[in-house]
């Protein structure tokens, strides 16, 4: 049985995003619900939160020392030194019901990111390449909620979640950013939940949150289930590799949606937790922004 200890007893509503920054050797993750921005350094047990203007659904370490972060209404330079946020692209202009949910760096600096419907209904969130400052539709099909997404470790295949079908689409990147034919990598069983965020470690292998499962995912690249591990929350959004070496998984979790009773049945739900594995994951990709 792996250990799973709750490092950070922070209780969010909508934990999402973590990300380990290796030049401050950190966690940083948000709140989408409460508009918050965490850091937490897990070497000193210091955390540190910042206000957000709307919700946040990210927050991604860039080349120039800042963050880009995916607020509602579109993509933002955010700065921790004076906690603003200046908005610098606004994809989804035209639908205010939507909101940017979930997003990864790929070697080469572009940034991939979905929106979904807030109120989660309509089919309305779609994947977009933030590159070169420029943001392009990919041309994927609209689903509800777009979620992962992940690159793999050559930077050659994107996975791509439709959270509400609970399906896992594995998708071509061709040289010059643009995408081949999704295909299904992984369907999950109604019983395991829905498929939340999902990263991949550095033997190519996809782990991934189940919202409503209690657990994370390990699967092979070619989309055989090779392990899990149960947590102490029933909601389960996304994992990052940290520490010294990135054997060191943190996941994010949500008091979202859980009634009173479900409450008092997993009270650490919203905390970040930890555990450790043996396959690490890989250096995090910086955003191309200067």
């Amino acid at each position: 049985m792996t250990e799973v200890r709750s490092v950070l007893p922070v209780q969010a509503i909508l934990g999402e995003g973590p990300v380990w920054v290796e030049r401050d050797q950190a966690l940083w993750f948000v709140d989408i619900k409460s508009h918050k921005v965490h850091r937490f350094h897990p070497a000193s047990g210091e955390h540190k939160s910042y206000d957000a203007p709307c919700q946040v659904g990210w927050v991604l370490p860039a080349d120039d020392g800042s963050f880009l972060a995916g607020l509602q209404q579109g993509l933002a330079r955010f700065d921790p030194l004076d906690g603003r946020f200046d908005v610098i692209a606004t994809p989804e202009a035209a639908r205010p019901g939507n909101r940017l949910n979930d997003a990864t760096v790929d070697p080469a600096g572009r940034v991939w990111f979905g929106s979904m419907d807030d109120g989660e209904d309509a089919t309305s969130g779609r994947l977009y390449c933030f590159d070169r400052c420029q943001v392009r539709d990919s041309g994927l099909p609209p689903v509800c909620i777009t979620n992962g997404p992940a690159v793999s470790p050559d930077g050659r295949t994107l996975y791509h979640t439709d959270t509400l079908g609970r399906v896992i689409h594995r998708i071509p990147i061709h040289d010059d950013g643009s995408l081949g034919a999704p295909s299904v990598f992984a369907e999950i069983d109604e019983a395991d939940g829905w498929p939340d965020g999902s990263v991949c470690d550095s033997e190519g292998c996809v782990w991934i949150g189940l919202w409503g499962g209690w657990r994370a995912r390990r699967y092979a690249p070619t989309g055989e289930i090779l392990s899990e591990v149960r947590l102490p929350a029933a909601n389960i959004t996304k994992i990052a590799f940290g520490g010294p070496d990135l054997c060191t998984i943190y996941a994010t979790s949500a008091r979202k949606g859980l009634d009173a009773a479900a409450l008092d049945g997993q009270p650490l739900a919203g905390n970040i937790f930890a555990f450790e594995v043996e396959v690490p994951g890989l250096p995090g990709n910086l955003v191309r922004l200067s």
